[in-house]
This record gives structure tokens, sequence and C-alpha cells, in this order.
């Protein structure tokens, strides 16, 4: 440790045989091996987005009577509708495509709110993505296989002098 910092020497992922992976939101590292847990998590994570988008929809349904029961129109109901089918078909959209690569800071700050009216969209692809493997697993499988890859070949040394080496004639 640095005493003037209080930061580690060694930079992440060097100490200790390489980088290290990434964890995941409720999944932390047991994506690597599927161990500790990960099938139960996998479970865990599928049932508890769909319970998560189920009351989301039964919130949404109840909003949607009060607005009948506003009597606002048939144009601000439909309005209301799509804007939530709409949202929720985009959020569903981005995230998905978030499983598979990393998105840009800048394009995520713009759609903020975009995805919080489409959280629906969100909770069924997390719930979808659970189905088949820890959502992100696929990117972050790929990133520290990658690394891993570069630290072995950077690793790999020569053995012996340099200097007594025979040159080809």
């Amino acid at each position: 440790m640095s005493d003037e910092t209080g930061t580690p020497d060694t930079p992440a992922g060097s100490a200790g045989g390489g980088p290290r992976p990434e964890p995941l939101r409720f999944f932390g590292t047991s994506w690597v091996d599927h161990d500790n847990g990960y099938a139960a998590r996998r479970v865990g994570a599928a049932a508890g987005s769909l319970a998560a988008a189920t009351g989301s929809c039964l919130i949404l349904r109840f909003a949607y009577q009060g607005i009948q029961i506003a009597d606002t129109g048939a144009f601000v109901t439909v309005l209301i509708i799509a804007m939530f089918a709409i949202c929720s078909a985009l959020a569903f959209r981005n995230t998905w495509e978030g499983f598979g690569k990393r998105h840009d800071p800048a394009r995520q700050a713009s759609l903020r709110g975009l995805l919080a009216i489409g959280f629906v969209g969100s909770l069924l692809a997390y719930f979808f993505r659970s189905l088949t493997e820890a959502p992100g697993e696929k990117l972050h499988r790929e990133e520290y296989d990658k690394a891993r890859e570069e630290y072995d070949r950077r690793s790999d040394r020569r053995t012996g002098n340099p200097a007594k080496k025979k040159r080809r004639r």
C-alpha cells in the first residue's frame, strides 16, 4: 500500500495471477466458474425480475383505472398507453443490447427518462436473459477471456540469459 494515497502499489488485476473478473449484480464473480450458488442465483434473478414486472404492471393497471375514473377522454388514454408501450419496447431493446456490448455513457444519460418510463421492458429483458445466463455474463466473459489471453501472452517469458543466445547464421 502506498502511504500517501492509501491505494495498492499494484494495479487492480495484476496481483495474484492476472486479471480479475468483474462482478455482476446479484452474481458477484460466481459467473466465471458457475459456482457458489450460480444456478440458484439465476433462478432467483429470473423470479425476482418477473415478480417485479408483474407488480409493476398491476400498478400501471391501477393508474389506468384512475385515468378512466377521471374521464380524461379517449385521446389522453390512448396517448398514455402508447407512451408506456413504446417506452417499454425501447427500454427492452436497450437493456437487451446492453447485455452484449457496453453502452455509450452519454447516450445512456440522454435515455434515462425514457428508460425510467419503460421500466417494465427492462425488467422483462432481465427476466428473459436470466433464463439462459446471468444478465451481462456473455459480455463480461468475452472481456475477461480477452484480458486473460493478453495477460498470458505478456507473462510468457523466455527462460535463460538472452546474452548467451546462439545466433543463427
